[in-house]
């Protein structure tokens, strides 16, 4: 459950919010989708923690305003357009 402060501070405890599986249109193979934070409109900002079994993958795809990834475990592989 979310709670919010008269100041606009949002605390999310942890393991609050439900894990969801990766939907197969964007994912091979096994992926769980834990939502950390998401932005209020007209913001574009979201956090998850996302877990790849052996095997998963995301399918091809792009975020034309950019994307920060934290591997905090395993390896990840990506690949730029072009490269």
């Amino acid at each position: 459950a979310e709670t919010q402060a008269a100041s606009e501070i949002r605390i999310t405890p942890n393991g609050s919010q439900p894990s969801v599986k990766g939907a197969a249109q964007n994912f091979t193979g096994t992926v769980r989708v834990d939502g950390l934070f998401k932005g209020d409109v007209p913001a574009r900002i979201g956090g998850a923690t996302v877990t790849f079994e052996p095997g998963a993958r995301t399918a091809w795809h792009s975020h034309p305003l950019g994307q920060t990834l934290i591997v905090i475990a395993g390896v990840g592989y990506v690949q730029q357009e072009g490269g």
